[in-house]
């Protein structure tokens, strides 16, 4: 009702917040220097390579109309005025599958009534709808809602995005052994020999990139190479590994046909084909009055999807666990989102919003880049102090006041498990002679993000570049792309709590105790593990049935419904499952704290 009063009150309050922290948003970013290269570079492949392959899905599913520059184009144009005029420069913007099968539903719809000549205006319109809901939601303060999404509603989603990345490496590896669409019959590379080749090397190529780069990101740890290789190797392995594996697929014997393995097809930005949709808004006044209406349904679709996806994405970019200090813009975001939908609309782009899992992919990799400056400080003061014959107290106090230093906003509850750990080594009042500090450091340094814009502007830009060097990524391998789904995937799976109670339940017996005391997560020490099981199962029934939700054809675009039914469940349904103070453990709500808090002082 507040914000029915004050309608644009959310998206005020947001738009103050952001921009009393605007200038340190590009400020921080000179506190990396040079070392700002290494995310940026690892978040623009997570970003261009799915836009490709979802351009080329649309590109079949339009017959053309669309494709991989529009995807692109709409990536690069998105991301950027994001990025610069954005709340939340953390949140990363792309064209994402369900964008891709719901423009699918639309051009089969327009093709049987307007014609595929007004498929473009008629989207357009569908745009323009879209965009008006958004800017309803945004104003009247539907974002409030977000914050009833908890942590399990963000895991499940989370793991559904991985899932789906999954089915699409393997659909895509699949459809190696498959004749290509719109392929002449006589061909030497459609023959079943070359089929089987082409399909053998797709398997080699995308398991050889998907193997390669998950080691590739764990180079940091290993006890081989001096530290400035393996520095290298971790910042930029997955990069590097894409064109090791793509030029490989180079040194196929010369008898091998034209076209095996497989390569990216799709026309450049500069051909005919990718220049008719810029003119589309001239055209949208001839969409007859009747589907100018009807593009309303569609757009009460899309709104909702959006709205959900952009929201959960930037919820689980500022996770708690992120340690995020800068505030949130959930209302201007997706106002501005709003402005950015009806934009692609009018230009005849399929437009971008918050993606997953790159935005914490994102945010993951900034607090990697925090991290190493701050155990580099650390680590410095810990061989100071063993040299000194400190206590671990005093090394402890060493290690703060290094933190403190370059992180003014910390509190002595972010250093307790650091200080116990240190304090572990030896009695207080004896010198300590050698510490593991790397394992203490390693484990229990707090968790701090450079939040800053410079990087999200890049990979905005350097996907722009990209469609200047479309000769050059013609020539990455379609297989190449799959493995890299795959990566993205796993990749996204350390930090989601899902994903580690998952593994629990496969632990025997006799081992779980010592397992669970290596969990850093409250849960672990004050839940027992019947309470965690049935949680983790009960999250992972929940997560089948939004999977099978999405095969169901033409409605499966509505499985963002069964993540509000999520908040019905968390209200109502699981306190007469679980005791209030584990389901808190397992599952924090802020919005009901208070209430558990309440009862706790009314019992005393």
């Amino acid at each position: 009702m507040e914000h029915l009063r004050d309608p644009f009150k959310g998206v005020k309050n947001d738009l103050r917040a952001r921009l009393a922290c605007y200038k340190k948003d590009w400020l921080d970013a000179l506190e990396s220097g040079s070392r700002i290269i290494a995310p940026t570079t690892y978040i623009f492949f997570a970003s261009a390579l799915p836009v490709i392959a979802f351009g080329e899905q649309l590109s079949r599913s339009t017959h053309g109309i669309l494709g991989t520059s529009e995807t692109l184009a709409s990536t690069t144009l998105c991301g950027i005025i994001h990025a610069i005029f954005g709340g939340q420069p953390l949140l990363i913007l792309g064209v994402a599958e369900p964008t891709i099968i719901m423009y699918r539903y639309l051009y089969e719809f327009a093709e049987k009534g307007l014609g595929e000549e007004m498929f473009l205006p008629w989207t357009g319109w569908v745009c323009v709808w879209t965009a008006l809901l958004l800017f309803l939601l945004a104003t009247f303060g539907a974002c409030a809602v977000i914050t009833r999404f908890t942590r399990a509603s963000g895991e499940v989603f989370g793991m559904l995005i991985t899932i789906l990345f999954i089915q699409e490496a393997i659909k895509g590896v699949v459809s190696e052994f498959r004749v290509p669409e719109s392929v002449d019959a006589a061909e030497v590379r459609i023959e079943f020999q070359w089929l089987y080749v082409n399909g053998l090397l797709a398997v080699i190529f995308s398991f050889g990139l998907l193997i390669t780069a998950l080691t590739s990101r764990k180079a940091r740890s290993w006890h081989y190479g001096a530290g400035w290789i393996r520095s290298f190797v971790a910042d930029y392995g997955v990069a590097l590994m894409i064109v090791v594996w793509t030029a490989l697929s180079y040194a196929v014997p010369g008898k091998v046909p034209g076209g095996v393995p497989r390569r990216l097809v799709y026309p450049l930005p500069w051909e005919p084909a990718s220049l008719r949709h810029w003119t589309v808004i001239k055209d949208m006044g001839k969409v007859p009055a009747g589907y100018v209406f009807g593009a309303f349904v569609p757009a009460l679709m899309i709104a909702g999807l959006y709205f959900f996806d952009h929201s959960v994405a930037s919820q689980l970019v500022q996770k708690k666990e992120f340690n995020l200090k800068k505030p949130s813009s959930y209302h201007y975001d997706v106002f501005l989102l709003g402005i950015l939908t009806l934009l692609c609309g009018l230009l005849g782009l399929p437009p971008s919003n918050g993606v997953l899992p790159q935005s914490p992919m994102h945010t993951k990799s900034l607090a990697a880049l925090k991290r190493q400056s701050m155990r580099r400080k650390m680590a410095e003061c810990v061989k100071e102090g063993t040299n000194a014959n400190a206590t671990p107290s005093e090394i402890y106090e060493r290690m703060r006041r290094a933190f403190v230093k370059i992180d003014d906003d910390s509190k002595d509850e972010d250093f307790e498990d650091l200080k116990e750990a240190i304090s572990g080594y030896g009695n207080e009042n004896h010198a300590v002679s050698a510490i593991d500090y790397e394992r203490c450091i390693d484990l229990y340094l707090p968790v701090r993000v450079s939040e800053q814009r410079v990087t999200n502007l890049l990979q905005s830009l350097l996907v722009g570049l990209a469609m200047a060097a479309m000769p050059v990524i013609k020539m990455i391998p379609s297989s190449v792309l799959w493995g890299y789904f795959a990566y993205m995937a796993i990749d996204s799976l350390p930090g989601n709590q899902l994903w580690e109670r998952v593994r629990l339940l496969f632990v025997p017996g006799d081992l779980r105790r010592k397992v669970l005391h290596g969990f850093h997560a409250s849960y672990a020490r004050s839940v027992p593990y019947k309470h965690i099981a049935g949680f983790t199962i009960g999250q992972g029934l929940y997560l089948m049935l939004c999977f099978g939700v999405t095969w169901i054809p033409y409605l499966g675009i509505l499985f963002p419904v069964l993540f509000f039914v999520l908040i019905v469940v968390r209200l109502h349904l699981l306190p007469k499952v679980f005791p209030a103070r584990y389901l808190q453990e397992l599952d924090p709500a802020e919005h009901v704290s208070h209430v558990i808090s309440e009862k706790s002082i009314g019992v005393l």
